[in-house]
């Protein structure tokens, strides 16, 4: 059930509250077992604030469209009472006396939140096979990874045990996760969305935002954790406008570049032909899809690697004299951080300014652009490599091909379904957007949902 059905059913007394929370619980707590989902399920307060608030409702108060809506967090998030073990054995104990800022603003929207998502460690990598709390499970086959850090938000999201999970991104985790679990994910512009309250794991590349079953859903989620936040340094003085599209959205007049460089290099042949099925869709609703040639997204992937290196480990850094509380694949991560040179560093953000004014000048030629989300579909949990085309290529860095510069360059970004594989598994679609022109991405993703049926298509648990 989506977002704005499950609205529109409690506005018409059909629903309660209540009982969406407690469906959303069974559903959970039937998934777990296989699924690995949540760190923490958060059966008794959940069902006391759905009361509560059918109790606002049937006084006239309705807070929007996320009133009573179940939902569910990664557990980066800070809640107060709660335990946010951020997937590790550093903070297994850790339980915040405050709330972090999209925590605030879900339950200022009205959301019920059931529980708190498992995630990769420190939400330090693309798999979420987190070493100390176990694999999180792709809903489309559980013996394949759900894409990471916030993997337990895209499998409940995937697995429609609830219509919106939020997840962090740092270099795809967000988009990521979504993709390969057949989601929708936002990586909003930098500042659009509060970071306070949310442990970090790079201080420049970080960004929040949900994962959710549908492009209306994810931007009615986007539209409600948004605003200026004088706690979080990063913060834009920006409006919020309204991000969810009408019904009958066309694209008339949008210029929509498809890359003739890098997007679609060693790409498997079924998602490139799956992604490059979308330009009759886009067409027919009145899009141009142009050619364009993008700026060297491969040095602006190593520039980024460098600084989420050198900020993780620096982030980090007072907690690594024991290293027996890290798992090893991170570990080798902070070991490599450690080992980079200040002036590496303070290159890589010169060149960070520099990569963004180069992509600012292709907005002369397209409104947005449309690449594959990932190379590949969700790889079996475990591997280390993957093949394209014939060759071996590492999992994480194969994963975030796509995906990774866009953090660094401050940019929206939206994965979307776009079809399934021979193996049955979710192929997806980025749309990457102009600096806080997320209603233009909200606007392209619904009209290729109100035209194609792929954001239905449920996965066989």
């Amino acid at each position: 059930m989506t977002i704005r059905q499950a609205a529109n059913l409690q506005g018409a007394r059909k629903i309660s509250s209540v009982e969406l929370t407690r469906t959303a619980l069974e559903s959970i707590h039937r998934l777990e077992p296989r699924l690995n989902a949540y760190m923490t399920i958060l059966d008794e307060a959940a069902l006391a604030r759905a009361t509560a608030l059918d109790k606002e409702r049937d006084a006239g108060t309705v807070r929007g469209p996320l009133h009573g809506v179940p939902v569910a967090v990664k557990d980066v998030f800070r809640m107060k009472g709660v335990r946010t073990a951020v997937g590790s054995k550093i903070f297994a104990n850790h339980v915040p006396d405050y709330d972090a800022a999209g925590v605030e603003k879900l339950e200022e929207a009205g959301a019920v939140i059931v529980g708190k998502t498992q995630m990769h460690e420190l939400a330090y990598g693309v798999t979420s096979n987190n070493p100390h709390y176990g694999p999180v499970r792709n809903p489309w086959n559980t013996d394949c990874i759900p894409g990471g850090s916030s993997g337990g938000s895209g499998a409940t999201v995937g697995a429609r045990s609830v219509a919106m999970a939020m997840g962090s991104d740092t270099g795809g985790s967000i988009r990521i996760p979504a993709a390969y679990c057949g989601c929708v994910g936002i990586k909003p512009s930098t500042g659009r969305a509060s970071r306070y309250g949310v442990m970090p794991l790079d201080f420049t590349l970080d960004h929040m935002g949900p994962i959710a079953g549908s492009v209306r859903d994810a931007a009615v989620c986007m539209e409600a954790i948004s605003g200026f936040d004088p706690r979080d340094d990063s913060s834009a003085r920006v409006p919020v406008p309204a991000m969810t599209p009408d019904a009958n959205v066309t694209l008339e007049g949008l210029r929509i570049g498809l890359p003739e460089n890098f997007y679609f290099d060693r790409v498997d042949p079924e998602v490139a032909a799956t992604v490059r099925a979308l330009i009759p869709v886009l067409e027919s609703a009145g899009a141009r899809v142009v050619p364009v040639r993008v700026p060297d997204i491969a040095s602006i992937n190593a520039v980024s690697r460098v600084i989420l290196m050198s900020e993780a480990s620096a982030c980090m850094s007072r907690f690594l004299g024991d290293r027996s509380q890290f798992g090893a694949d991170i570990l080798a991560m902070f070991d490599q951080g450690r080992l980079l040179a200040a002036t590496d560093y303070i290159n890589a953000q010169r060149l960070r300014r520099v990569f963004q004014r180069e992509w600012a000048a292709l907005w002369d030629h397209a409104d947005c652009v449309m690449t594959p989300a990932a190379p590949i579909t969700a790889p079996p949990i475990g591997a280390t490599e993957v093949e394209i085309a014939g060759e071996k290529e590492d999992t994480r860095l194969a994963s975030t091909r796509f995906v990774r510069a866009i953090n660094l360059l401050s940019l929206p970004a939206l994965t979307m379904p776009c079809g399934l594989s021979s193996r049955n598994m979710p192929v997806s679609v980025q749309f990457i957007g102009q600096p806080f022109d997320e209603p233009l991405l909200f606007r392209v993703g619904a009209a290729v949902e109100d035209r194609t049926d792929f954001h239905l298509a449920k996965p066989p648990l």
